[in-house]
Parts: C-alpha cells; sequence; structure tokens
C-alpha cells in the first residue's frame, strides 16, 4: 500500500503516526494536548489531536452525567466499549492517512485545527 504525503510536521515526526498516537487508549488525551500546542505546521495532525480532545471530553462528561441517573449508569460499560472501538478506527484511519471526521466534534475540530 502506497503511503500518501500527508505533508511536513514540526515534530520530524510522519504526520499519521502522530496522528494516529492521539486516538491511544489511556494516554491520547496528553498526547494530543502535547501535539496540538507544539505543532504549527501539519493540519492533519492538529486536526487528530483537536478531535481526540474533544472526544475524550465528551465521552468523559457523558459518565458523569450518566453515573448520577439511576438504571441509565449500567449502560456506562458499553459507552467505554464503543469509544474503545472508536478509537481503534480512528487509529487505523489515520495511519492510513484518512481524515475520517465525526459528526459535530469534527466539524469544531476542523475549524480549530
Amino acid at each position: 500500500m502506497e503511503q500518501k504525503d500527508l505533508g511536513k510536521t514540526s515534530t520530524g515526526m510522519q504526520a499519521n503516526l502522530a496522528a494516529l498516537l492521539c486516538y491511544l487508549p489511556g494516554v491520547g488525551l496528553i498526547i494530543s494536548i502535547i501535539f496540538y500546542i507544539i505543532e504549527k505546521e501539519n493540519k492533519f495532525v492538529r486536526f487528530n489531536a483537536m478531535q481526540s480532545i474533544l472526544l475524550t471530553v465528551a465521552i468523559f462528561l457523558c459518565g458523569i452525567v450518566l453515573g448520577f441517573i439511576p438504571l441509565l449508569n449500567l449502560i456506562i460499560p458499553l459507552i467505554w466499549l464503543a469509544s474503545l472501538i472508536l478509537a481503534i478506527i480512528l487509529m487505523v484511519k489515520s495511519w492510513q492517512g484518512e481524515q475520517l471526521k465525526l459528526p459535530l466534534i469534527g466539524e469544531i475540530a476542523e475549524k480549530n485545527s
């Protein structure tokens, strides 16, 4: 498979690898914040970093809100599983050099990248 040219990055890292790291479960939020701050040149990396930040915050807030509602807090494990599957899909798409824009979050990320 031929690698897409996603442009130069400030870090010297391949853009698709940097974007993939943004969605890494457990540490993606920290990595995304770092890349969003230090990456000035590459829109692909900045977009994925911002989308990862927004997605992580949305999932976190959803978990908190559902935790306070009896019975609905039973679906929290399903939300975490769905977010893990989504993270894997986003990592694969990023590695392939494709920009998968999520509804609403992707629009906001695109405007801020």
